[in-house]
């Protein structure tokens, strides 16, 4: 059995809604999923479309008429049977992965780099400490607060 699944709302995109309908799908076995954003005569949409047995497919439904992501607003959800090809559960959920790898390594490189600059900047400032600092307590205290103000911490 294949169902097309047409979620409009408000808030439909950009609010992990493909994700979890894609975890459901998994968790229910579905042998076929697919979903996209797509902005419909209304407004935002998100159009899935499930293959598997009935009664797999019927408790997909439920659940997509039951529940959805915390930060959605959905107006309104339709249901029609599809005749054309469904993408393989375990090929769309490869493809999620990457698209959200290709998303996170900016990030990624961006923290990266921003830890490393830090680490410099901690460096340079370690050879304004003198070493030796025995039992001065309250020296090194005073260096340490000088640290974290020059690092903003204060």
């Amino acid at each position: 059995m294949k169902l097309k699944i047409k979620i409009a709302g408000q808030k439909v995109h950009d609010v992990g809604y493909r994700y979890f309908l894609m975890s459901n799908a998994i968790d229910l076995g579905l042998k076929g999923f697919h979903a996209r954003n797509r902005t419909g005569e209304t407004g935002p949409e998100v159009i899935a479309l499930v293959e598997g047995d009935e009664e797999t497919v019927a408790d997909f439904k439920k659940m997509v008429e039951a529940r959805k992501p915390e930060h959605s607003q959905v107006s309104h959800i339709a249901f029609e049977e599809y005749k054309g090809d469904v993408m393989k559960t375990e090929s769309y959920a490869q493809i999620c992965s990457a698209i959200q790898l290709n998303k996170a390594i900016p990030v990624l490189l961006e923290i990266r780099d921003n830890t490393k600059n830090t680490l410099e900047e901690i460096k340079g400032m370690r050879e304004d400490v003198q070493p030796g600092y025995g039992m001065n307590f309250r020296q090194m205290q005073l260096d340490i607060n000088a640290i974290k103000e020059r690092l903003g911490m204060s």
